[in-house]
């Protein structure tokens, strides 16, 4: 069977991850006792937390001390009757509240990371990881966050997980996170350190606001450069029991509260559920039962985009049905992704919902495992929105592309557009396969047509990621040895014709969305081009206006009917605006640069795209509407 559908049953639990205690040496309430922690976890009905002092598991240690000394007086009947009332409340608070033990441990640079970790884990263990991370022995117990030449970031990740921790980005969009916010580099490493199959999660501060420029949405696996979708969970970081009425930044226990979804309250529950791919199952915790977070509609806000699609009907009557199972081949294809039946993308749109839940979500197994080849197993389940069912079908990034419906139809996935893949795609696709064995794969696969111009032989460099308070924008030092994380690696490129085509430079400082034409040839009185996809980095060839996909096509259709002319453009330096509209609700760019005397014109460029100079022209000036376009141009 390669669908499943789940059907363990879970319950919502709250948790708080990230909680000091006098065992760290900045805690503000050092009068404060651990049996105090305790009863405010339970008031702020919390079910699951964590001691993470900086460095040091001496506070865990020392609440692990205390309850012992005083169950030792019990057992020789010598305890006075307030340490009976202290051990009787110590059980019941433990027998009602899962307490894990962890650290916040401090990395080259002064990046912050949570490991968490089983009860039952000793504690000599934990002081042992902590000294195989170059934490100073002098300073085990001290619970300071300045601890000298630490081991990096990526190493405490893998190292954190092979002990069987579960591994969280501490406020990873704030100060000392790996977001590296305030900081002047980032690039390469900004990629690794947020992306590393060894990191479990990323704690944030903003998961309970909404907007495009939210730390969420920076990690939601839209951007070429992230592809990893990330769970972010929030915690409150508490050095005191209340939260400071003197500064809003100092959080008591419980004020940024997640709730996960478990089939238990234990350890092994919670990695679990972090190391899914069920993003539905944590959401931040609003305070109300009248508040629960919606995740469905979360994503209809978000929109569509190159890992989340809706439809509202999956009837075969119309091609509804089929056209879900484009989008799970879609997918399969480019870097996996979310699909909802029964909720239409618009977000004022009141969701239909689907009836008969048991016998769809039959005929959607049957159907995939039927139509898609190779197997691939996804995942099928079904989610609430406003009193509706909704079915959620999950998609992995499969591992034997290509995928293809009826053994011969090919989709790929380009932000909100699911398209038949065109042959260069088709190629690629092949070659990203690890069991696929060939001699010279590069020569064997040009062999199955010629191209028409060559692409190019340079790389553009991974870009760092802009957008909002996330933005930065030089390389680290090379004192930093960062290493890309497995999932960001780019994909080779071919070879092949003219050498004037092959020294073309990538530019770098290219914008991350949009289309370039690079070259166009007529033959037979239909002219053919060449397609720099600057989504993804792709460079396609043999592009006809009436083969084009549709940003591709518009692309094509604005370059023959309304040519740039340089004397028009806003110019700003080396970089100029030369159009600007809306294009199925999305406010979109056609960009200039000069280079070496030439014009390089970047169409359908979003907002998103736009980093260092090109943010000049972004404009809250409501665009004019772009007139659609033959194929349907919107996206």
């Amino acid at each position: 069977m390669t669908v499943k559908s789940k059907r363990t049953r879970t319950q919502w639990f709250r948790i708080d991850l990230h909680l000091h205690t006098p065992g760290s040496a900045d805690y503000q309430e050092p009068d404060v006792s651990y049996l105090d922690i305790l009863r405010r976890a339970e008031m702020r009905g919390l079910d699951i937390i964590a001691f993470t002092d900086h460095n040091t598991v001496a506070g865990y240690q020392a609440m692990l001390a205390e309850i012992d000394r005083l169950a030792m007086l019990e057992q020789l009947d010598r305890a006075q009757p307030e340490e009976k009332r202290r051990l009787a409340e110590y059980r019941r608070l433990l027998d009602k509240i899962l307490v894990l033990p962890g650290f916040e441990f401090t990395a080259t640079f002064g990046f912050h990371i949570l490991g968490i970790f089983s009860p039952e884990t000793r504690v000599r263990q934990l002081e042992h990881i902590l000294l195989s991370l170059n934490i100073p022995p002098n300073t085990l117990d001290e619970g300071s966050s300045n601890v000298g030449a630490s081991a990096d970031v990526l190493t405490a990740y893998r190292t954190i997980n092979e002990a069987g921790g579960i591994v969280i980005a501490a406020h990873a969009n704030s100060t000392h996170g790996v977001a590296m916010r305030g900081f002047d580099f980032g690039g390469q490493t900004k990629i690794a350190y947020t992306q590393d199959p060894y990191l479990h999660c990323l704690e944030v501060t903003d998961l309970d606001r909404r907007g495009r420029a939210t730390t969420a949405r920076f990690f939601d696996g839209t951007k070429p450069e992230y592809p990893r979708r990330m769970r972010c969970i929030q915690g409150s970081d508490a050095h005191r029991l209340s939260k400071d009425p003197r500064s809003e930044k100092n959080l008591g226990v419980g004020d940024r509260i997640t709730e996960v979804s478990l089939p238990e309250r234990s350890f092994e529950a919670l990695r679990e559920m972090f190391q899914s791919n069920d993003f539905a199952r944590s959401r931040p915790f609003r305070g109300s039962s009248k508040d629960v977070y919606d995740y469905v509609q979360a994503a209809r806000e978000e929109g569509e985009s190159i890992v989340q699609a809706f439809h509202e009907s999956m009837s075969r009557q119309g091609g509804h049905l089929y056209a879900v199972i484009a989008d799970v081949c879609a997918f399969a294809n480019t870097n996996g992704g979310t699909i909802y039946i029964g909720a239409s993308p618009d977000s004022t749109k009141p969701p239909v919902g689907i009836d008969n839940i048991g016998e769809n979500i039959e005929t959607l197994r049957n159907e995939i495992a039927h139509k898609l080849a190779p197997p691939l197993e996804v995942e099928i389940d079904v989610q609430e929105t406003a009193g509706k069912a909704v079915i959620r079908v999950q998609v992995p990034r499969g591992d034997d592309p290509p995928y293809a419906i009826d053994d011969n139809k090919i989709y790929v996935r380009d932000e909100a557009e699911t398209s038949l893949a065109v042959r260069d795609e088709i190629v690629r696709l092949v070659q990203k396969n690890p069991r696929v064995v060939r001699a010279e794969p590069a020569e064997a696969m040009e062999e199955m047509a010629p191209p028409l111009l060559p692409e190019h032989e340079a790389e553009a460099e991974m870009p760092e990621a802009a957008e909002g308070e996330l933005a930065v924008e030089a390389e680290m030092p090379e004192a930093v040895e960062a290493r890309p994380a497995e999932p960001a690696r780019r994909s080779r490129r071919g070879r092949g014709g003219s050498r004037a085509a092959r020294e073309k430079p990538v530019l770098s400082g290219a914008p991350r969305t949009g289309v370039e034409i690079l070259g166009t040839e007529t033959r037979k009185g239909e002219q053919y081009h060449i397609m720099r996809d600057l989504r993804n980095g792709n460079i396609v060839k043999n592009v006809t206006r009436t083969s084009a996909r549709r940003l591709w096509h518009y692309a094509i259709t604005e370059r023959e009917a309304n040519p740039v002319d340089p004397n028009r453009v806003q110019w700003a330096g080396d970089v100029g605006l030369w159009k600007r509209y809306k294009r199925g609700g999305v406010v979109r760019y056609d960009l200039v640069q000069r280079e070496n005397g030439n014009i390089r014109v970047y169409y359908g460029v979003t907002e998103d795209g736009m980093h260092g100079p090109w943010q000049q022209f972004i404009s809250d000036e409501e665009a004019p509407v772009e007139e659609e376009q033959e194929k349907g141009d919107t996206e």
